[in-house]
């Protein structure tokens, strides 16, 4: 398992991929970055772009500023690291031939699969959230033309209004007159 946790920290987010850079899977397959990179050129035609690439200047610092890469000796590296994608870690680890390394990259095949269902499974979720809110804005929408329309009902009724209905007459007392009939009011 601290296998597994290590390799996990050592992929990376680049040009849209999952990457881990060249001196992380030389470590994890117990050989010098040099002798990774100068098989990897050597062996070139199994290492299209779309299983390793080199990445920019801008990259590189990028990755530095946010600490995602330590400075590793004095002066810092020559060259501009390159970037393994999985099929490029699992090819480097045939064309390295060594035991350690071919044991190492079921690890590092392991662990990209894990990084695929755990942005799978976040995709879901997004997916669903999105759903939800979409729901609550209609859903607010009805609730708040509901409160609306309670508000209105509730409204204290306007002086101005013109008043609707019937009304018993009155005598000169201000009592209602008996055996008056109702009278149809008349606002003014």
């Amino acid at each position: 398992m601290v296998v597994a946790s290590k390799v996990d920290s050592k992929i990376l987010h680049l040009r849209g991929q999952r990457v881990i850079l060249d001196r992380d899977l030389a470590e994890l397959y117990g050989v010098e970055v040099r002798h990774l990179n100068q098989q990897a050129k050597r062996n070139a035609k199994r290492f299209p772009p779309t299983f390793r690439f080199q990445l920019s200047a801008h990259e590189w610092k990028l990755l530095k500023s946010q600490n995602v890469i330590s400075n590793v000796g004095h002066g810092g590296a020559r060259y501009l690291p390159s970037a393994f994608t999985e099929h490029g870690a699992i090819m480097a680890a045939t064309v390295l031939n060594s035991e350690r390394a071919i044991e190492m990259s079921v690890f590092v095949v392991l662990a990209f699969v894990r990084m695929r269902r755990a942005i799978a499974g976040n995709r879901n979720i997004l997916t669903k959230l999105a759903e939800l809110e979409r729901r609550l804005e209609r859903h607010d929408a009805e609730i708040q033309g509901l409160m609306d329309a309670i508000r209105e009902l509730m409204a204290p009724e306007e002086p101005n209004r013109r008043r609707i209905g019937f009304e018993a007459p009155e005598d000169a007392g201000g009592k209602a007159g008996k055996g008056r009939g109702l009278r149809l009011r008349k606002d003014e």
